[in-house]
């Protein structure tokens, strides 16, 4: 029970990490875009989110192919598991196991094909949504 609220513990470290990261990133960009719409009026926020959208798209590819080998060793070291259990209670432990962690890899790698396939959707509504965009299709 120790280590199981220890790696809630780590886990919720490294999400509130990520989105802090995240966040940084946004408001780096923003506050670049602000700086070029400064010196130049007529800036796109395309120009700024373009690399960023680039290298979360980059990601994401590496994501997939991680998530799906993870997923792959992690399921196949659970059936030997389940495999060599010989009392009931290890049996059905190691089943449950098995299921959560099928079920948990499915989750993510449908959440990061979803991401994937989502980005240039949100990107195109972000750029068409941006006042630069706006400015100039008038």
């Amino acid at each position: 029970m120790k280590n199981q609220l220890t790696l809630r513990k780590r886990t919720a470290i490294w999400i509130g990490r990520i989105l802090t990261a995240m966040t940084a990133c946004a408001g780096m960009a923003m506050t670049a875009f602000a700086d070029k719409k400064k010196n130049d009026p007529d800036a796109k926020l395309e120009d700024v989110t373009e690399p960023i959208v680039g290298l979360v798209a980059q990601i994401m590819n590496v994501a997939i192919i991680v998530v799906t080998a993870v997923g792959a060793v992690f399921c196949i070291s659970l059936g030997v598991k389940l495999a060599k259990a010989e009392e009931p209670q290890e049996r059905e432990k190691a089943k449950q196991h098995l299921k959560n962690a099928i079920i948990g890899f499915v989750l993510i790698f449908v959440l990061v094909v979803a991401l994937r396939i989502g980005a240039p959707l949100l990107t195109d509504w972000m750029n068409s949504a941006s006042p630069s965009s706006a400015a100039s299709s008038n």
